[in-house]
């Protein structure tokens, strides 16, 4: 496969970490204006950096427009006549619907909207997809790219918004929840490295517990939990302290601001 990937930022530049390391492509082209993010690649095989946006187009069959909102109109604008009826358009921009990417480069085109998160760099992406009616026909493609770095769902793109929210948001709010994890740790004694070390692997434990097992949480909670015991006297507290209230209005009020961002 030819790829390429126009804009590296942290998401672009953590698709093509993802892409190396699988070596999924036969040739990969990385253009940005500003190429710092990905500059270490340049002696990769098959790896081309360059901060020319139209070679990258030219040179590759499915492009991956990994772009902030509020740049993607100009940089579509400026490649639209490279874009051919071959081309396979991906965009990961969050809040761009495909009916505004068919405005630039035309309703003609395989368009495929994307949301990855950040843990596409070491294959662990919860991934969900969306296309166009002529995308349609290339999403065995898309996913079989994507499904190398991490896991995919296909869905309609109504739940893209709310699928950017739970996935890609979800990273940093789950992130937030291992340092308050560890901010607790620290206050009980632990050192900050062991405090660390010990509610990482507690996290990563119960998700893979959850994955591996196919038990709704609760079930595997009472499997922790005893009568008068120290787990449900914490989570009592958690949730007189509002956790899972502040966690959904979290997700409620991420999910409200991408609607604003889709709506300027």
């Amino acid at each position: 496969m030819k790829i390429a990937i126009i804009g590296t930022g942290n998401l672009g530049s953590s698709i093509a970490k993802g892409l190396i390391g699988n070596k999924s492509f036969t040739s990969l082209y990385l253009s940005d204006i500003n190429t710092g993010n990905v500059d270490k690649f340049r002696n990769e095989d098959g790896v081309t950096v360059t901060s020319d946006n139209a070679l990258a187009v030219a040179e590759s069959d499915i492009l991956i427009f990994a772009l902030q909102p509020k740049h993607i109109d100009k940089v579509l604008a400026s490649v639209a006549d490279k874009i051919t009826e071959n081309h396979v358009v991906m965009s990961v921009a969050a809040g761009v619907e495909i009916a505004r990417i068919q405005g630039v480069v035309g309703a003609d085109k395989t368009i495929i909207r994307v949301m990855p998160n950040t843990a596409i760099s070491i294959g662990k992406s919860m991934t969900c997809l969306a296309a166009n009616d002529k995308g349609k026909s290339k999403m065995d493609l898309a996913t079989g790219i994507f499904n190398q770095l991490g896991t995919t769902m296909v869905i309609p793109e109504d739940q893209i918004q709310a699928a950017t929210v739970i996935c890609a948001s979800g990273i940093a709010f789950w992130m937030r929840l291992v340092r308050a994890t560890t901010q607790g740790a620290i206050q009980l004694g632990f050192e900050a490295e062991e405090a660390h070390e010990l509610a990482l692997q507690t996290c990563y434990g119960a998700a893979s517990l959850l994955k591996e097992s196919g038990r709704h949480p609760e079930a595997e909670i009472d499997r922790v939990t005893t009568p008068s015991g120290c787990t449900i006297e914490g989570l009592n507290e958690m949730e007189h302290q509002g956790l899972s209230s502040s966690l959904i209005k979290g997700i409620t009020a991420s999910f409200e601001k991408i609607n604003q961002l889709k709506k300027n």
